[in-house]
């Protein structure tokens, strides 16, 4: 199935703001700087989220450790690039991951970028990322994973990891949901030591 990038978009508590040239972008970046404000662009839109609340990071980062204690234990050699902004004037996108990373070896672009959805509405993160070229894109939500891998005619939504193909979503689904962070990811590596005994 594939979706329109309409579909998804990514909002907690911001502002929306049209006729926004890049340079513009630049310097509220500059201006913004210390405050804990995200900015993502695309074509003139400029959304400003504010500092995002505990009940979006701590999931992302539980969310990230599971998912380095998967790559760490299957010895896949990645590069975590955490919410370093990618896009460039070029693309008239630019935008801030949840987290990212890099498979294999470091790049430019990151293979794969994750987000915690809190609330929806805003600009069309789907397409941003199709523009930069990030293969896949996993959206958090309630404890769901949603994966959308990119093809030619934009993303698709799929039921398993394409760039993690042995990766059983619906264990790391499972242990995200977990009320305390230390304890899911203790349970997660002691399920994976398992799983490979099996």
């Amino acid at each position: 199935m594939f979706v329109a990038t309409s579909q998804l978009g990514l909002v907690t508590n911001a502002a929306l703001l049209s006729n926004i040239t890049w340079e513009t972008l630049l310097k509220l970046d500059a201006d913004l700087a210390g405050t804990g404000a995200r900015l993502t662009y695309l074509d003139g839109c400029l959304e400003i989220m504010s500092p995002l609340s505990e009940e979006h990071e701590e999931p992302r980062n539980t969310l990230g450790q599971l998912l380095e204690i998967y790559l760490r234990m299957k010895n896949i050699r990645f590069y975590g690039r955490g919410s370093i902004t990618i896009g460039k004037k070029e693309l008239a996108a630019r935008k801030e991951p949840d987290e990212s990373y890099c498979l294999g070896t470091r790049k430019s672009v990151p293979d794969l970028a994750i987000e915690v959805i809190v609330t929806s509405g805003g600009i069309e993160v789907l397409e941003i990322y199709r523009r930069v070229g990030v293969r896949e894109v996993w959206f958090w939500q309630d404890g769901v994973i949603s994966v959308y891998c990119l093809r030619e005619t934009g993303y698709e939504l799929v039921s398993n990891s394409e760039v993690l193909p042995e990766l059983d979503l619906r264990s790391l689904e499972f242990y995200s949901r977990m009320a305390d962070q230390y304890d899911a990811v203790n349970a997660f590596r002691d399920f994976l030591t398992t799983d490979e005994h099996r």
